[in-house]
């Protein structure tokens, strides 16, 4: 790729695997602007129809939930949170997690070696562990800032192969151990908890696809064991207390040294091809050549469960939850005990997912298998506003086994005609209802192309703007409110838009405005009271469409009323995700991801600084809970 040029995921895809341009399709917008509510466990939520059919506005009456005044979008290279908030650094790309590895220079960028002992790059989803007062946050690191990693090499690509090395070490997942000191959070250096987990960790091969000869390589002839996790994105936790990192763009990392090879059109479904996106990673690690390990690449995709708390654990690729760009995996335990996870295959086109295990969680009890043994599903939209998950089975998509819909998970859903979304990205579950939700955060081949698989992707429905730049969040109520359940009901909950620029469809919904208005949604999370928390990765030039935007942001919405404050908007050029809160809720930690990604900002040490990916923490000042 041009030296210096920052080449996006879709992007890439896009230029591996070009998509032709689709005819227009029949029905806009208008088949989604007659829904007006729907139920949420067999109650009305209170939700409204979105552009214009009703507006959205606090019950007369009602209190504020929020705790806080809106923050105003901005361009600053810096964090702005509330007045009466502060903010503060926890952990950011480079810093040691242990006392005998040297600070992070700026100048090298690190090595490998210091790499492998240091926190990540690009961290994503992460969650907070507690153990006896301790505190121990397991963070995704999705991809590196090639052009920061590498800007001290001529090409701002690596160079040697300790370059390449350090590269895949920052990848994967760091869990650390954190503590409060003065109201300020730090790492705790040689905390036995520390522990880097990265596309070299071995790790164990479970569920359906154990041991199928797709998964079979020349390192791994049983194909039970694994090198390795990387593009983690999004995460989620279990209720038996471990930390599920998602594998995303994982097909970015395969490259061919035979130029005359012919991917495999279930290659071509996952975006895998003859080049990979700049990292080299097949130079020094040759299981990442293509023409010679044709398998490893089925390996990857996978949802992996660690045990934050014991480093010694080994992490487990649970298979059964399917293949795809997974982004987050929301997980809820049924009335009747079994356990859902909620999951997005972030792609232009690509699918909503369910599994349901077949055995039950009960606390106390030990819950090896409870991610290995189950059925999954696709979800299926229908314009009315009811739906379906349809079960991806042999006979349902005429696949030969389990196995391999658990490998080709994006053929199965085609098979069975699932709904081709809008980029479905987090996931997340209201702990106080059964109302579920999804960011859908843009796709501008919306009207216009088909998928991967060649699936169409018409205008309407949960997915109503054709070449879709700002997206949505949909909601849907399991029928009877029960989890388990495949039928059930849906609406938008914010479609995301510029009222400053359009006075269309593209403008958003009634509750959005020109103090809140925002673009892609991707992070969703909500806390313990309820109120969703919205992170974006949108467009931050502030220009023609986006006017007004100003930087990515984190926003905070109340499914009751509908309403959406925008709490938080980070610095230059940086996508805000992955979110968790400390126990008593006094404590927010948010991750500001690939500052000054195009050149031009230097969070967080400001000046002339290397920027820095950073996970930081946001508290009142007053000592109360956030938000």
């Amino acid at each position: 790729m041009p030296a210096g040029r920052y080449l996006s995921f879709d992007e890439f895809d896009q230029r591996n695997d070009p998509r032709d341009e689709a005819p227009e399709f029949d029905g806009l917008v208008q088949r989604a602007l007659s829904r007006r509510r729907f139920l949420a466990g067999g109650t009305a939520a209170g939700l409204t129809a979105f552009l214009g059919a009703c507006a959205w506005a606090r019950p007369a009456g009602a209190a504020d939930r929020f705790g806080f005044d809106a923050v105003a979008a901005n361009t600053r290279d810096t964090v702005s949170v509330p007045a009466g908030h502060r903010w503060h650094v926890v952990a950011r790309w480079g810093d040691p997690l242990w006392r005998d590895t040297a600070a992070f220079d700026a100048r090298t960028r690190g090595s490998a070696a210091s790499q492998a002992r240091a926190f990540g790059d690009n961290n994503d989803g992460m969650s907070l562990f507690t153990r006896d007062g301790r505190y121990i946050l397991a963070v995704n690191h999705e991809f590196t800032n090639r052009r920061i990693m590498f800007g001290n090499r001529k090409a701002d690509l690596p160079e040697s192969a300790d370059d390449v090395r350090k590269g895949q070490a920052a990848h994967g997942v760091s869990i650390v151990e954190i503590a409060q000191r003065h109201n300020h959070w730090s790492v705790v250096l040689g905390s036995p908890f520390n522990r880097r987990i990265t596309p070299q960790t071995p790790m164990a091969i479970t569920g359906s696809a154990r041991g199928h000869a797709l998964m079979q390589t020349a390192a791994d002839p049983a194909g039970v064991l694994a090198l390795g996790t990387w593009n983690n994105c999004g995460n989620g936790r279990t209720p038996w207390g471990t930390y599920l990192t998602c594998e995303e763009n994982f097909n970015g990392y395969f490259s061919s040294s035979n130029s005359g090879n012919k991917p495999s059109a279930a290659f071509r479904r996952y975006g895998i091809g003859n080049r990979d996106w700049g990292y080299g990673w097949a130079r020094v690690d040759e299981r990442f050549d293509i023409s010679k390990h044709p398998h490893e690449p089925n390996r990857a995709g996978y949802i992996v469960e660690i045990d934050p708390l014991d480093p010694a654990s080994i992490p487990k690729k649970r298979t059964a939850l399917g293949r795809f760009k997974h982004e987050n995996a929301a997980v809820v335990v049924a009335g009747n005990g079994q356990v859902v996870v909620y999951m997005g295959d972030d792609e232009r086109g690509e699918f909503l997912y369910k599994f349901v295990s077949d055995g039950r969680f009960k606390a106390g009890d030990g819950q090896a298998d409870l991610l290995d043994k189950g059925k999954l599903f696709a979800a299926k939209f229908h314009d009315s506003g009811g739906g379906e998950w349809r079960e991806l089975t042999p006979a349902s998509t005429g696949m030969a086994s389990l196995a391999e819909i658990c490998i080709h998970t994006r053929q199965a859903a085609s098979a069975v005609k699932a709904t081709t979304m809008d980029r479905p990205e987090w996931v997340a579950a209201n702990p106080n209802g059964r109302d579920v939700y999804c960011s859908l955060t843009n796709n501008t081949h919306r009207g216009r192309k088909t998928n991967k698989g060649g699936d169409a992707m018409p205008v309407g429905g949960a997915n109503p703007r054709p070449a879709n730049k700002y997206g949505q969040i949909v909601r849907w109520a399991p029928a009877d409110g029960d989890h388990t359940a495949t039928a059930f009901t849906w609406d938008l909950f914010a479609l995301a838009g510029n009222p400053a620029v359009h006075d269309d469809a593209r403008r958003g919904s009634k509750n959005i405005d020109q103090n809140n208005m925002f673009s892609s949604p991707d992070g969703l999370a909500f806390d313990s009271r309820g109120l969703l928390w919205i992170q974006t990765d949108g467009n931050y030039s502030n220009r023609r469409d986006f006017a007004g935007m100003g930087n990515n942001q984190m926003l905070v919405g109340d499914p009751d009323s509908g309403e959406i404050r925008r709490f938080m908007v980070g610095p230059k050029e940086c996508e805000v995700t992955g979110i968790t809160w400390s126990p008593d809720r006094k404590t927010v930690f948010a991750g500001i991801q690939h500052p000054g990604q195009g050149g031009n900002g230097h969070f967080p040490g400001g000046g002339r600084s290397l920027p820095r990916s950073a996970v930081i923490a946001i508290t009142r000042d007053d000592g109360g809970p956030v938000g």
